[in-house]
C-alpha cells in the first residue's frame, strides 16, 4: 500500500506529465507521433473534356428541404459566412448527438431517420455521423459525400478494418475536405482544411503544420495516430457507382475483413480523379 505522501506525489508527477504532454501535443506534435507510411499516387491530371459529373447522395429536393427544416439549420449556421464556417457548425453539432457506439447499425440509414433515432436514445457508429453530415450539407448546399477509409490488409483483417467520414466540397477553395463526425475533426495544415489523401501526407511528413479542428492536446495526439493506418484505400460512391482509391502498386481489395466482398466498379491510383470537382 502506498502512503498518502507516495499517492500525493505520485498524483502530481502525473498531472505534470499529462499537462507537459497536453502543451508539447499543441506546440510540437510531429515530434510525438509515429508517422504514417509514405505513398505514392498517380499525379497525372484527368484528359481534357474527361470529367464526368457526379453526384453522390440520392436524396431528393423535398427530402432535403424536409431536413433543413426539421433539424433548423438555417438557425444553426446563420452566423456562419463562409461554406468552411458552415461545415465546422455543422460538424460540431452533429458530433455532439450522440455518443460513439460502434456495434449498432441505424436501423434505417437516411439523416432524419438516425437523428431522429439519437433523440430517442440511441448510438451509432462512424458511418452514421458521415451520413447525417453528409446529408445535412447537401441540405444547405454544399455537395458532400461518405467516405469509406480501409487498412492495408482489409482483405484479412478480421476485424476494425475501415473507418467512415464524410467529405465535403468548397467551390470557393476548389478542394474537398475531410469531416470526421465520430471525433468532431476537420484536418488542418497551415490554417487550410485537408481531404483524407492530403492528412495521409501530412502525417507522413510528420505533421508539421497539421492541426485538427475540433480536439486539441492529447486528444489530437491520439487521434493522429488512431487515424494512420485507415488512410491507406479510400472509396465512395457516386451514382451508384463505387469507386476506389489506392496507392501505386496496391493491389485492388477483394474484400472487406474477409468476409464482404468488395464490388468496386472503378478502381484507380489517380488521386486527381478521385478527387475532381462536383462539376
Amino acid at each position: 500500500m502506498l502512503n498518502a505522501r507516495t499517492r500525493r506525489d505520485l498524483l502530481i508527477w502525473l498531472l505534470a506529465v499529462a499537462v507537459l504532454l497536453s502543451w508539447a501535443g499543441i506546440r510540437y506534435p510531429h515530434m510525438l507521433l509515429a508517422r504514417a507510411p509514405s505513398l505514392t499516387f498517380d499525379e497525372t491530371d484527368p484528359a481534357p473534356n474527361t470529367a464526368t459529373p457526379r453526384f453522390w447522395l440520392n436524396y431528393t429536393r423535398e427530402y432535403l428541404a424536409e431536413l433543413r427544416a426539421e433539424l433548423g439549420l438555417d438557425a444553426l449556421v446563420r452566423d456562419s459566412a463562409t461554406d468552411y464556417e458552415r461545415v465546422r457548425a455543422v460538424t460540431a453539432w452533429v458530433s455532439g448527438l450522440w455518443r460513439h457506439s460502434g456495434s449498432n447499425a441505424a436501423a434505417e440509414s437516411d439523416p432524419l431517420s438516425i437523428v431522429r433515432a439519437a433523440a430517442g436514445g440511441e448510438r451509432f457508429r462512424c458511418v452514421e455521423y458521415a451520413v447525417v453530415i453528409a446529408g445535412c450539407l447537401e441540405a444547405l448546399g454544399i455537395q458532400a459525400r461518405v467516405l469509406g477509409l480501409k487498412t492495408r490488409d482489409v482483405d484479412t483483417r478480421a476485424s476494425g478494418a475501415g473507418h467512415v467520414v464524410a467529405e465535403a466540397y468548397l467551390r470557393d477553395l476548389g478542394k474537398w475536405i475531410m469531416i470526421d463526425g465520430q471525433w468532431g475533426v476537420i484536418p488542418e495544415r497551415d490554417g487550410t482544411p485537408l481531404n483524407a489523401v492530403e492528412l495521409q501526407r501530412a502525417l507522413a511528413a510528420g505533421g508539421r503544420g497539421l492541426t485538427l479542428t475540433g480536439v486539441s492536446g492529447l486528444a489530437a495526439l491520439t487521434y493522429r495516430r488512431w487515424i494512420i493506418p485507415y488512410l491507406y484505400y479510400f472509396d465512395t460512391q457516386a451514382e451508384g457507382e463505387h469507386i476506389m482509391l489506392g496507392p501505386v502498386g496496391a493491389p485492388e481489395p477483394r474484400a472487406f475483413q474477409g468476409k464482404h466482398p468488395l464490388k468496386v466498379d472503378m478502381y484507380t491510383h489517380a488521386v486527381k480523379v478521385f478527387y475532381e470537382g462536383p462539376e
